[in-house]
């Protein structure tokens, strides 16, 4: 099958993740078979839809990665949450979920060899690097855009799995934070700086910096087989 811009997909489908007794709006899409899987963890406020991931997730199908786009909140909480901004923050609910979506991946058929990455933006990177201690073995990589490594809890002093902080350089609270995270991360993260960036990378080529930096850390530390379309 192919997307909209001609690139041949071998998965692209809209998936519901049972999650206890809800379940979480997803798309998955495959350019090959064996390719890595970048699973993305919204920030504040956002969901699958966000143009930023939704950018990211472009460039990585692009140099033949997988991607998971999914809303960490169901459609009943982020009405909720609009009001109390309550969910948003409550990194053990986010974190849980994004895990249950890891090891959803892992029982499926057509994902379960695939080896899997976690993309976090914002209050998502806490979840992703959460995540990530909690499953060490099944977590390859993590990549934070703008991300609060901080509210990640003790979690941030177990994470073993190759990680790669983004940060505007405008954004200048967040990176004082990143820094202090990167400090106390037993497995040293590097730190990439987006010149005069701010927190959304909404400056002209900003994103497609972040859009780079990730696609190299998840291909170093995922791999990936050339998309050669739909198995015939």
């Amino acid at each position: 099958m192919n997307d909209s811009t001609g690139n041949s997909m071998f998965v692209d489908e809209e998936v519901r993740i049972p999650v206890g007794d809800i379940h979480l709006d997803a798309r998955i899409r495959l350019p090959a078979p064996n390719c890595g899987i970048v699973v993305f963890a919204h920030g504040t406020g956002s969901g699958r839809h966000s143009p930023r991931n939704r950018h990211v997730a472009a460039v990585l199908e692009r140099a033949g990665l997988g991607t998971v786009l999914l809303d960490l909140l169901t459609a009943e909480e982020e009405h909720r949450d609009l009001s109390t901004r309550e969910l948003r923050f409550d990194i053990p609910l986010l974190s849980g979920r994004l895990a249950a979506t890891v090891d959803w991946l892992a029982d499926r058929a057509t994902t379960a060899e695939n080896p899997v990455g976690l993309f976090g933006a914002s209050t998502g990177a806490a979840a992703a690097l959460r995540t990530a201690a909690e499953r060490p073995a099944a977590v390859h990589a993590v990549v934070s855009r703008g991300g609060r490594p901080d509210i990640a809890g003790d979690a941030l002093t177990r994470v073993r799995t190759p990680t790669l902080l983004i940060v505007g350089g405008a954004d200048e609270i967040v990176l004082d934070l990143n820094r202090e995270a990167q400090q106390r991360m037993t497995v040293h993260p590097r730190l990439e700086i987006v010149p005069d960036a701010t927190h959304l990378f909404e400056e002209p080529g900003a994103l497609d910096r972040v859009a780079a930096l990730a696609t190299d850390w998840f291909l170093d530390n995922l791999g990936t087989t050339p998309a050669t379309g739909p198995a015939s």
